[in-house]
C-alpha cells in the first residue's frame, strides 16, 4: 500500500494523507507503554507517514521528548511540526522572547536542529494584535534563521483562523481541529476555498471530534454540547448495524476531503497505526453516510467554545446547515 502524498500548500513539500498526532505519546489520552508508543512511531514511517505533529502543551513536554526519541537515525524521513506559546491548560505565553525559547526548547526535547513547521497554538487564546504584531513576526524571524521552515496558526474557531490569517501574509498552514468530521463541515465553510486561492496548507485535525466519534466515546474533559455528546454513541450505534467501526468511517470520511494536504489523527500503538492505515484502503457508504447525515441533523455544527470571548465563533449552527458531504 502506498500513502497518497498531497502539497504541502505551495511550498513544494508533500504530506502524507494521514498524519501521525503524538499528543497520545504524551498521556493525554490514557494510559502509555512509551516502548509501545516508540514501536508505534517506527510503524507509521515504515507504513509511509512522513507528517508527526507534536507540542510542549502534550504531556506537559513529554510527547516531544517521547517522539524525539523515537525519531533518532529517522529525522530526515519525517515532516516535524510542533507548537509554541501553549504550556498547559490555562498557561500561555505569546511574546516574542517565548515563541524563542520554546522553539529552542523543543528543538532540544526532539533532539533535531530544526522544525519544518512551527505553529502557534491555539490563538484564540491571546490578543489578536500581540498574535499579529509580535507572536508570528517572531516566528517568522525562526523561518528567516532557518529554525524552522515553514510557520502556521492552530485554534478551534474557524472564522477566527481566517480573520488572523488575511493579516499576516505569508503565513504558510493551517491547522484547524474537529471542523471536518461527520458532525461539521464548518473547515468548508471558512477555510477551504479561501486557503486554497491563497496557496496555504489546510491541515484538518481530530476527525473523530476528540473521541466523540470512537465506540469508546470521548474523555470527561470534553466540551461538546449534551445534545452533541449524545449523539455521539447513536452513530456508533448506526455505523455497528452496517457492521463498520464508526471511528474507521469517520476518518475514512476525512480522508476523502480533495484539498485538505493531511488528515491528523492520534496515535501511540502498532495496531491504531495499523489500524488506521487499513482505512486508506476503505471505501466510504454513501448510504451509511446518509443514514449519520439525517442521524446527526439536529445538532449539526454545533461547537463548543475555547479561547477570549472576542474571538470566539458564535455558538450553535449559526452558519447554516449544509448536509454531510457524500463524496
Amino acid at each position: 500500500m502506498t500513502i497518497e502524498l498531497r502539497p504541502f500548500g505551495s511550498s513544494g513539500s508533500q504530506l502524507s494523507l494521514l498524519g501521525f498526532g503524538a499528543a497520545p505519546l504524551g498521556g493525554e489520552y490514557g494510559g502509555l507503554d512509551v516502548a509501545e508508543g516508540r514501536r508505534a512511531v517506527h510503524a507509521a514511517i515504515d507504513g509511509g507517514i512522513n507528517f508527526f505533529d507534536v507540542a510542549p502543551y502534550y504531556g506537559r513536554t513529554l510527547a516531544e521528548e517521547r517522539l524525539g526519541e523515537a525519531l533518532l537515525g529517522k529525522r530526515e524521513q519525517v515532516f516535524l511540526s510542533s507548537k509554541c506559546a501553549r504550556f498547559g491548560l490555562e498557561r500561555f505565553d505569546f511574546s516574542a522572547a517565548r515563541v524563542a525559547t520554546s522553539v529552542e526548547e523543543s528543538l532540544a526535547r526532539l533532539r533535531c536542529e530544526h522544525l519544518d513547521l512551527l505553529i502557534v497554538h491555539d490563538v484564540e487564546f491571546g490578543l489578536e494584535a500581540q498574535i499579529v504584531e509580535e507572536t508570528l513576526p517572531a516566528a517568522f524571524a525562526l523561518r528567516e534563521q532557518g529554525k524552522v521552515r515553514h510557520v502556521g496558526i492552530s485554534g478551534l474557531p474557524v472564522r477566527y483562523l481566517r480573520r488572523v490569517a488575511e493579516q499576516v501574509p505569508g503565513l504558510d498552514a493551517i491547522l484547524s481541529y474537529a471542523h471536518y468530521t461527520l458532525l461539521s463541515d464548518l473547515l468548508d465553510q471558512h477555510l477551504t476555498p479561501w486557503c486554497a486561492q491563497q496557496g496555504i496548507a489546510l491541515i484538518n485535525a481530530s476527525p473523530l471530534a476528540l473521541g466523540l466519534l470512537t465506540q469508546a466515546g470521548p474523555q470527561d474533559w470534553h466540551r461538546a454540547p449534551a445534545e452533541v455528546l449524545a449523539i455521539g454513541p447513536q452513530v456508533a450505534d448506526l455505523c455497528k448495524q452496517h457492521g463498520r467501526d464508526v471511528a474507521e468511517v469517520a476518518l475514512r470520511f476525512a480522508f476523502d476531503h480533495p484539498t485538505v494536504c493531511s488528515t491528523l489523527t492520534g496515535m501511540s500503538t502498532v495496531e491504531q497505526v495499523h489500524a488506521n492505515l487499513r482505512v486508506l484502503d476503505q471505501r466510504s457508504d454513501p448510504e451509511l453516510l446518509a443514514k449519520i447525515q439525517d442521524l446527526v441533523a439536529p445538532v449539526y455544527n454545533q461547537m463548543w467554545q475555547e479561547g477570549r470571548a472576542e474571538n470566539t465563533d458564535p455558538p450553535g449552527p449559526k452558519d447554516g446547515h449544509s448536509s454531510v458531504k457524500i463524496r
